[in-house]
């Protein structure tokens, strides 16, 4: 709670505390210019808005640990299962769409800058931990969603995404 004020993560100090995703990834953007996030067409930074958006508004909540938790409490087990699957997979199904006319090797093209803490753009960093999430924890059936499991298996050959999963932060549960 002394860092973010909801007590959720992330939170990153850099001098500035900064919390959420968005706000973290717009800071590094214009603290870093010379390593942009964002692609330089308008119209592909645009899309990477909306996809950052439509992640963290409709696909990341639903992941979130104490949300599953609420469902489970409130539904139990199984059905929080299945009512998390439902609502991630019309988010998926949203994403897709958006981006089945810009991507390329990743989101929205084949950009990957040469600088690894800045590698990836926008809609990459938004979308790879909760195409994680759904894959390996909720065990979501990607074949209704082929561009974005082929999305999946790209960024999960990426050593920064392979040391990016939770399981290997020094704040992960033990299991």
């Amino acid at each position: 709670m002394t860092l973010n004020p909801i007590g959720d993560m992330p939170v990153m100090v850099d001098g500035d505390v900064v919390s959420d995703s968005f706000a973290i990834l717009m800071y590094l953007e214009e603290k870093n210019p010379q390593h942009s996030l964002l692609p330089s067409d308008l119209k592909r930074k645009a899309i990477n808005y909306q996809a950052a958006y439509l992640v963290s508004s409709s696909i990341q909540p639903l992941q979130s640990l104490p949300v599953l938790k609420y469902f489970e409490e409130k539904v139990g087990a199984d059905e929080k299962v299945v009512r998390t699957r439902t609502h991630i997979g019309k988010g998926f199904a949203a994403l897709g769409k958006l981006l089945k006319d810009y991507a390329g090797k990743y989101a929205t093209g084949d950009e990957v800058f040469p600088v690894s803490v800045y590698c990836f753009i926008h809609a990459d960093l938004f979308l790879a931990p909760h195409l994680y999430s759904a894959v390996d924890r909720l065990n979501l059936d990607m074949t209704q969603f082929p561009h974005l499991l082929r999305l999946h298996e790209a960024y999960s050959k990426l050593p920064a995404f392979q040391d990016a999963v939770p399981e290997k932060q020094r704040d992960a549960p033990s299991s």
